[in-house]
């Protein structure tokens, strides 16, 4: 914090080259630009032979920093960098692939295209937002007098560049969006779906009633499946690295330089009349606040030393959750209730019945043996949080323990220790250390303990010099010599968004599935810290063997053969009680079977106990009123069911809604399949991404 106050006090100019040097910092983060400079190649990657530069991903890039700037108010942190640089990559990438398909298929938008674009009845709504008025209302004499300005010429060509990209674009899913059709079936069904209701009373075998003893799955039968559904079994490339991570801790140095720190501005303010708030606003981490809390809701930390300060006293710095800590105590006041200390050992219950035999004897150890609390708590406490803090529970107000612990907690003197209390937990010896009403009027400055970029520097050359040894010398032979802990990551795709245990990292990603086993990576940023890795583990995809999914096939087959065999037993019921048409008697025909009842579900697919049942749906759809229908597989077994309640088909209210209907449908479609469009012609490219030379 010192060092932001040395920033204030320099001259204007410095400010604004610190400034230019730290945006180009952000954009160029953990970008190895000196390695990069030596070589002749200057693209960053390659789409079907279509180069892109370093400097056009920069460009882009830094638009879009720029953007969330503007929107946000804050700049961007290394993780969303990281996550930014993603982002623009594939945009870009799906940028060029589509400007080659308009190309391919001779795609064109004319001059005057544009021109009736920008001065007919409807303008695009990206030109038109910069032209709303007061009322919202699109301020048109604004608009045309701005289009026609001789000034605004360059600007002109720019927005008549965004429009003309734009009608392209349309004119691409349009064509793309061609082959689309939503009948008027399509549209029919999905009015049913939202709108008719059913009831009605079931009678279900389910497949879990039938004995497994019973059913027989052959080899045959498994092998049959397997070669069927081969696609579920499906294995796609993965890999694994084994990695050394050097991660980004505060070193003592960096502890010790911030306390120093904060232990200055606590002298200055001694002979300072400059108020405690203005030290906030230039040193803090946190903004300013005042505060009134209880001891319960300040950092543990600083809870001993506020109780005992005076009004008016600075207390710190002070190790706390948030870092090191100054307070500045203002007032002490009444509180409305009671805040309590205490330490516990805890003895639990479980099945032994001798525990609260075992609970006074620890609390006769301490109490007639003389044995200190804490240490005793440190030896046989079943809670581990607060037994290796020799039982200390720390500040707490009321509704924040069980009853029977509270009870004894708050009715307890000072420095007693109490005879053991049970609880849901155990049982529970109990010393209450501190009580207070006071609530505290708190002023604080607040800075966090993070690594200095000598020490982040310090970090990033041990693991260039782990790097460089390890390729000479080996990975797992460097690391055991420095005693570095090396770590294997579990499988992952290309097409993960996380390396396991590291993180989002795009360019490791592409390192692991562009390189061999036993290839050492350059230093990567990863969210903690920075780390090397070595490919350790490639696997080529395929399909998984039917050895290694045989059981859980069998495990499928069985449960098919299980529901063929409930339509048998579903068909012997239907037999004897249609002739009643009481389907409700079918519990009489067969204990086994169920009866039930279900109301107001749809042709949706959702019902009631039953979970998504399209094969129940469709039958009760299709039924008359008080039909009792022949037995049917669904998803839990077979089935027979009565409908007796069905909502008609209102076709004055389709005719109105049909219309909204299917262009609602042919949305879900367009986006669907361009989607689809887009994530096949990607499949199909040639792409190749060397991000991963460039950015750790």
């Amino acid at each position: 914090m010192a060092m932001m106050a040395k920033m204030r006090s320099l001259a204007p100019w410095f400010i604004i080259t610190v400034g230019g040097l730290f945006v180009l910092f952000m954009i160029l983060s953990d970008s190895r630009i000196t390695d990069i400079m030596m070589q002749r190649d200057n693209n960053i990657g390659v789409v079907n032979g279509e180069e892109i530069s370093y400097q056009e991903f920069a460009n882009l890039l830094e638009q879009y920093r720029q953007f969330q700037v503007n929107q946000t108010g804050q700049d961007l942190t290394d993780d969303q960098i990281a996550s930014l640089r993603e982002t623009v990559w594939q945009n870009l990438v799906n940028q060029k692939l589509v400007t080659r398909k308009i190309n391919d298929w001779g795609l064109e938008v004319s001059d005057d295209e544009v021109k009736d674009a920008l001065l007919g009845p409807n303008p695009p709504a990206s030109v038109t937002q910069y032209f709303i008025d007061s009322t919202g209302a699109f301020n048109r004499q604004a608009y045309e007098a701005a289009i026609f300005n001789p000034e605004n010429k360059q600007a002109i060509i720019q927005v008549e560049d965004q429009v003309r990209s734009e009608l392209l674009q349309s004119k691409l899913q349009s064509f793309i969006n061609a082959s689309i059709v939503v009948s008027e079936e399509d549209v029919k069904q999905k009015f049913i779906d939202d709108n008719i209701k059913m009831d009605a009373n079931y009678v279900l075998v389910d497949a879990n009633t039938i004995n497994d003893s019973l059913i027989e799955v052959a080899d045959n039968d498994i092998e049959q499946y397997y070669n069927e559904n081969k696609s579920n079994y499906e294995i796609k490339p993965s890999r694994k690295v084994k990695y050394v991570l050097f991660r980004e801790e505060a070193s003592a140095s960096d502890s010790s330089g911030i306390r120093k720190n904060l232990e200055e501005i606590i002298t200055k303010l001694d002979v300072d009349t400059s108020s405690f708030k203005t030290y906030v606003e230039i040193y803090s981490d946190q903004p300013y606040t005042k505060d009134t809390l209880s001891i319960s809701r300040i950092a543990p930390g600083a809870q001993s030393p506020i109780i005992e300060a005076n009004p008016g006293d600075i207390v710190g710095p002070l190790v706390t959750n948030e870092g090191y800590a100054v307070y500045r105590l203002i007032d002490k006041l009444r509180g409305n209730e009671e805040t309590v200390r205490a330490s516990h050992i805890l003895i639990q219950a479980g099945d032994d019945p001798n525990n609260d035999s075992l609970a006074m004897a620890i609390y006769n150890r301490i109490t007639s043996g003389g044995e200190d609390f804490a240490a005793v708590a440190k030896e046989v406490s079943a809670d581990p949080g607060s037994g290796s803090k020799g039982g200390d529970l720390g500040w707490f107000g009321k509704g924040a323990m069980v009853k029977e612990f509270e009870e004894a907690a708050f009715g307890g003197r000072i420095g007693v220790i109490q005879k053991p209390v049970k609880s849901q937990f155990g049982w529970h010896i109990i010393k209450t250390t501190g009580k207070t009403r006071n609530d505290f009027v708190l002023e604080k400055i607040v800075n966090q303990i993070e690594p200095s970029m000598t020490t982040m520097d310090e970090l990033f050359n041990n693991a260039g010099d782990f790097a460089f040894l390890a390729e000479e010398d080996g990975f797992e032979k460097v690391a055991g010599e420095l005693d570095y802990d090396i770590v294997e990551t579990t499988n992952f795709r290309e097409d993960s968004r996380t390396v396991p245990g590291l993180g989002s990292n795009r360019s490791l990603i592409v390192f692991a599935f562009d390189n061999s086993i036993g290839s050492i990576s350059s230093v990567f940023k990863v969210a903690a810290g920075y780390v090397v890795c070595m490919v350790s583990s490639i696997d080529d995809g395929g399909y998984r063997p039917l050895d290694e999914v045989r059981t859980a096939i069998e495990n499928i087959v069985k449960r098919e053969k299980k529901k063929e065999k409930t339509l048998s037993i579903a068909q012997d019921i239907y037999s004897k009680v249609v002739a009643s048409a009481d389907i409700m008697g079918a519990k009489e025909v067969n204990p086994t079977a169920k009866v039930a009842s279900v109301q107001n579900f749809s042709t949706s697919g959702i019902v009631q106990n039953l979970g998504r049942d399209y094969a129940f749906v469709k039958q009760a759809y299709k039924m008359n009123l008080n039909e009792i229908s022949e037995p049917f597989i669904g998803t839990k077994g077979s089935y027979i069911i009565e409908v007796t309640r069905k909502d008609g088909f209102d076709s004055t209210a389709f005719s109105i809604q049909k219309n909204t209907i299917r262009e609602n449908l042919l949305t879900q479609k367009r986006n669907s399949l361009f989607n689809s469009w887009l994530t096949e012609l990607k499949e199909n490219s040639d792409i190749e991404d060397k991000r991963h030379l460039w950015y750790q």
